[in-house]
């Protein structure tokens, strides 16, 4: 999408869509919408007197100017965006895809947004949240898709261009659109990569994705096959990719944002391109949708894209394991004892819990660049869609202060993250009587005993991880999103980055 920004009178330009926001409860209309009034004869007035629209969450207004009106936009939509008191960035980031949609629903393929200053979001955060909510809604994968020509019954044209009014001071404005622009386009490209199916996605190609990364963006990527992990010791990433005939990789993708190479953030995540849950075989029912287990790997791609195009002030290194887990005469068996990178030996008691087992190995990679914090995200358990359904990702880790950064960062992406305890207790349920510990502690806790695995892995290091189970995909209930990937967690990882490097 092309996003620009504009300093005329909205009124009075030439516009296909102007979407103006108003708040729940207005009686008046003032500034923009007072105007915008004035060139639809009256008729918003007249619609707010009569209670046909009352400015709640998402709610939409789509008024035409007279037949007599020359210049101007030719339509005008009005968002509601709920109590004024309540206002806050995800409100505007919501609207904002509310007016993509409908937008769509008008086979148009350009809008604007003018919106009056509000006291509880500033402007920078402001236009980082619209820019958001319009590129994050206009994304849709098309890619595998034979349709008609457009305007014949086909699919209805992308969104393609974006303009954000703004007649007050713009260097903040830019800024936030600058930032909205680069963290939707990461989460673009997690949704991108998410949405290609396990015969297209395997882990060569998440690999060759990262190489094309770190051609057009500052970054260095180096890829492990099956020969590099083997001498790394990466015994559980080759054990889970056993019963494949597609090889596994190892991705690292490095940004050196500071010269002097200082302690690196790392982001780990899990690359299962397709997860049949290997000899202890899921369902039929919705497997299909396990070419979204490498939605943490697809994020922290999509999340170092996102840093490189920000040129942001400090070092951070994405690892994701990849590999894919199905059943053969090859494929780990249930009672299999592994060895990991890090020396320590698992019981594999389930071949399905074999996410933990690729994260282990890439944990303990990450050690040897001695980290300020690691943090890993993974659709790990679906124990975590019991806890915490659909809204919210589960983080725990080892760390109070880095586990309060990642909750902070996930409410002011919109994707948020709630703790759950990591005491020593659950660790007892990974006991094993032939080895260090078994890959799964059983019904009780599945969350926190999966976590109390991965800690097992990341020494003394300041850690957290993110189940995304619940979160990263689904039925893309939220405007600005779409059934099927979500690239939740991107923006929450690189709200945090950028936290980071204000800190």
């Amino acid at each position: 999408m092309h996003i620009r920004l504009s300093t005329l009178d909205p009124v009075l330009t030439d516009l296909p869509l102007l979407v103006l926001f108003l708040p729940e409860g207005i009686r008046e209309p003032e500034g923009v919408a007072a105007a915008a009034d004035t060139r639809l004869g009256g008729a918003l007035r007249r619609a707010l007197d009569r209670g046909d629209f009352r400015g709640k969450k998402e709610e939409t207004l789509l008024l035409f100017p007279p037949a007599e009106s020359e210049g101007g936009p030719g339509r005008f939509l009005f968002v509601g965006v709920g109590r004024a008191e309540e206002l806050d960035a995800e409100t505007l980031r919501r609207a904002m895809g509310r007016a993509v949609r409908v937008a769509e629903g008008l086979r148009l393929g350009a809008l604007a947004v003018s919106w009056d200053p509000f006291w509880s979001v500033a402007p920078a955060l402001s236009a980082q949240a619209l820019v958001e909510g319009a590129v994050l809604a206009a994304w849709d994968f098309r890619e595998l898709k034979s349709c008609p020509p457009e305007g014949q019954d086909g699919l209805p044209p992308p969104v393609q261009e974006l303009t954000l009014v703004w007649q007050g001071e713009p260097s903040q404005v830019r800024e936030g659109m600058r930032i909205g622009l680069a963290q939707a386009r990461g989460e673009n490209l997690a949704r991108t990569l998410q949405a290609r199916p396990g015969n297209l996605a395997t882990p060569a190609h998440m690999a060759e994705e990262a190489l094309r990364l770190a051609q057009r963006l500052p970054l260095q990527a180096r890829i492990l096959g099956p020969e590099e992990l083997r001498a790394e010791g990466m015994e559980a990433l080759l054990a889970v990719a056993r019963g494949s005939e597609a090889e596994p990789r190892l991705i690292v993708l490095e940004y050196w944002g500071r010269k002097n190479r200082e302690a690196p953030l790392v982001l780990v995540g899990k690359g299962l391109t397709f997860d049949a849950g290997g000899i202890s075989l899921k369902p039929a029912q919705g497997m299909e949708e396990m070419k979204f287990d490498m939605s943490g790997g697809a994020a922290v791609l999509g999340a170092l894209q996102a840093v490189a195009e920000l040129e942001l002030e400090l070092n951070v290194v994405g690892i994701v394991p990849c590999a894919e887990n199905l059943p053969s005469g090859r494929a780990l068996k249930p009672g299999d004892v592994i060895r990991t990178r890090a020396g320590k030996t698992v019981e594999v008691v389930n071949t399905d819990a074999e996410g933990r087992l690729i994260l282990a190995d890439a944990l303990s990679y990450a050690q040897e660049y001695q980290p300020a914090a690691v943090v890993d995200c993974a659709t790990l358990t679906g124990a975590c869609v019991v806890a915490l359904g659909h809204v919210a990702s589960a983080v725990l880790g080892t760390h109070e202060g880095l586990v309060e950064e990642l909750r902070r960062a996930g409410d002011r992406s919109g994707e948020r993250c709630w703790p759950l305890p990591l005491w020593k207790e659950y660790r007892e349920q990974l006991d094993s009587q032939v080895a260090d510990l078994m890959n799964v502690g059983g019904r009780p806790a599945g969350t926190i005993t999966a976590a109390a695995f991965l800690r097992e892995f990341v020494g003394d290091l300041p850690w957290a991880h993110l189940d995304i189970a619940g979160t990263a995909y689904g039925e893309g209930k939220l405007s600005y999103q779409r059934k099927g990937g979500l690239g939740v967690p991107t923006r929450l990882l690189v709200e945090w980055i950028r936290s980071r490097e204000a800190s």
